[in-house]
C-alpha cells in the first residue's frame, strides 16, 4: 500500500522587510513623482511565499499626501506633492506589509517599517532687502520698503550715507544655505555720483552734486553663487541745502493766561493782552522765508 502525504502550508511567519528602520534625506526641489526608497529596499519577504500588501503611512501631523507608494503591490516610495522647507523639515513614514489583502476574513500577519524623512532646503529664493514684511501669512514673500536719505548740494560725503528705515542690507532666505549676497547700482546714478560697496551694501560719494534734483537709485543684491538669485531695492536720495545755523525761538519766556472754566480747545492768550492769542514761534537763519 502506498500513501501519498501533501504538507499544506500554514500561515505562521510573518513578513520580514529587509531593513525594519531606514532614512532618507531629500533636498525641497526635488520633483513630484521622483522615486525616494527604491523598490527593493523595502520589499518584504514572507517564509509561507505569500503575495504582500503594502500601505503607507505618515505619522507627523501636516505632512500626509507627500509620499506616496506606486501599488498595493509595489512599496516603492515616490514624491507625491511638491515639499516647502519653511512647511516642515522631516517626516516619519510607517510602511505596513501584509500576507493578506485589506478585508480579508483570513487571519493576517504584519510587519511594519519605519521610514525617517529629512527634509534639506535647496537654493529657490531671491535675496531679500531687509527690513522687511510677510505677506499675509506667506513667510516665501517678504516685501521691504524703498530706502531713502539725503545729501548736501555742492558738498562731498565722506562717510557712507545714513538711510532709512536702515541700511541697504539683504540676506539669502533660504538660512540653512546663507548664500554671499554682492551688491551693485544698476540705475539711476546720473553722473556715477553714488558708489555701492560690493561686500557691504554701504552707499558713499563719488563727487559732489551741483543739482537739487533728487537721484532714485536702483540698487541688486545678488547672491554670489548664483547670478539669477537676485533682488531690487530703490533708494530716493534727496538733494538738500546744507543746515548752517540751529533753529531758535524767537525768545526765551513766553507768558499766557487762561479763564477759569474756559471750555477744552480754547485759546491761550497773550499775558496782559486779553485779545491776542499766544503764539509760540521758532525762526531758522537756513530758511529765511519760512
Amino acid at each position: 500500500l502506498e500513501i501519498f502525504v501533501t504538507i499544506l502550508n500554514e500561515n505562521d511567519n510573518n513578513p520580514q522587510f529587509p531593513q525594519p528602520t531606514l532614512s532618507r534625506f531629500v533636498r525641497e526641489d526635488t520633483e513630484v513623482n521622483e522615486t525616494i526608497v527604491a523598490r527593493e529596499d523595502v520589499s518584504a519577504t514572507d517564509a509561507d511565499l505569500d503575495i504582500i500588501y503594502y500601505e503607507l503611512t505618515a505619522t507627523v501631523q501636516g505632512t500626509d499626501g507627500y509620499f506616496a507608494i506606486k501599488g498595493v503591490n509595489n512599496p516603492e516610495i515616490y514624491l507625491q506633492k511638491a515639499l516647502d522647507y519653511d512647511k516642515f523639515q522631516s517626516t516619519r513614514l510607517l510602511l505596513y506589509a501584509k500576507d493578506r489583502p485589506e478585508g480579508s476574513p483570513d487571519l493576517t500577519r504584519t510587519a511594519t517599517a519605519t521610514i525617517t524623512i529629512m527634509i534639506t532646503q535647496a537654493d529657490t529664493r531671491a535675496p531679500w532687502f531687509l527690513p522687511c514684511a510677510f505677506l499675509h501669512s506667506d513667510t516665501s514673500v517678504c516685501i521691504s520698503s524703498p530706502y531713502s536719505g539725503t545729501v548736501n548740494i555742492s558738498e562731498m560725503a565722506v562717510e557712507p550715507l545714513i538711510l532709512r528705515p536702515g541700511p541697504i542690507y539683504a540676506i539669502d532666505p533660504d538660512s540653512t544655505i546663507n548664500e554671499k549676497i554682492v551688491y551693485s547700482i544698476v540705475g539711476g546714478n546720473t553722473d556715477e555720483v553714488f558708489s555701492v560697496d560690493a561686500d557691504t551694501g554701504n552707499l558713499t560719494m563719488n563727487k559732489i552734486v551741483t543739482s537739487a534734483d533728487s537721484f532714485l537709485l536702483q540698487v541688486m543684491a545678488t547672491q554670489a553663487n548664483n547670478v539669477r538669485k537676485y533682488s531690487v531695492a530703490t533708494v530716493e536720495i534727496k538733494v538738500i541745502n546744507k543746515s548752517l545755523y540751529p533753529p531758535h525761538f524767537e525768545t526765551g519766556l513766553y507768558n499766557g493766561t487762561v479763564a477759569v472754566g474756559l471750555p477744552p480747545r480754547s485759546f491761550v492768550f497773550q499775558a496782559g493782552d486779553p485779545s491776542t492769542p499766544l503764539m509760540v514761534t521758532a525762526a531758522d537763519e537756513d530758511f529765511p522765508d519760512v
